[in-house]
């Protein structure tokens, strides 16, 4: 079976997955005047910036981005921001990832996240595998989906086709 036989979230069901998580984060936020969306790696982030193009058209919440750098193989290596602790102190956080397969990478984003008192800490995936090892969940998420552990889930958030693939 070829991976285009394999897909599991085409583009349009993808930007449904995106706005519907906007409106989600917007449900959770809304006495707050702004949400922090700090997006893991690569795709975490490129699915925060969606997501705050979204909720900025959906509402008056400020969304401020974050990236947040984790090495994968290494999680316990210190993880960096690219804001500071102070400007998301006493603030409203949502950590974003595109897959939820392990959850390693996301429960050490946790963990750094948790240093520094928070207003609120929600998390969002696109796909949530449910083959966790770690007891942590997604709060907002596009999809569940049950695969074996041989499976891998590849998403594609660039370019003009979106794509979630089950290879």
């Amino acid at each position: 079976m070829t991976a285009k036989n394999n897909v599991i979230l085409t583009h349009n069901e993808i930007n449904h997955k995106i706005r519907r998580i906007a409106f989600q984060i917007y449900e959770s936020n809304v006495n707050e005047t702004e949400v922090i969306l700090a997006g893991i790696g690569s795709n975490g982030y490129i699915l925060a910036k969606k997501l705050k193009t979204v909720l900025s058209k959906i509402s008056d919440i400020n969304p401020i981005l974050c990236k947040v750098s984790i090495d994968k193989k290494n999680p316990s290596v210190e993880i960096k921001t690219s804001i500071s602790a102070n400007d998301y102190k006493n603030k409203s956080l949502v950590l974003i990832d595109d897959v939820l397969n392990s959850g390693t990478t996301l429960i050490y984003s946790v963990k750094h996240f948790l240093n520094v008192p928070l207003k609120q800490f929600k998390t969002a995936v696109l796909v949530n595998r449910n083959h966790k090892k770690y007891p942590v969940k997604a709060d907002f998420k596009g999809i569940s989906l049950s695969t074996s552990l041989h499976e891998h889930v590849s998403v594609v958030l660039e370019g003009k086709n979106f794509e979630a693939v089950l290879e």
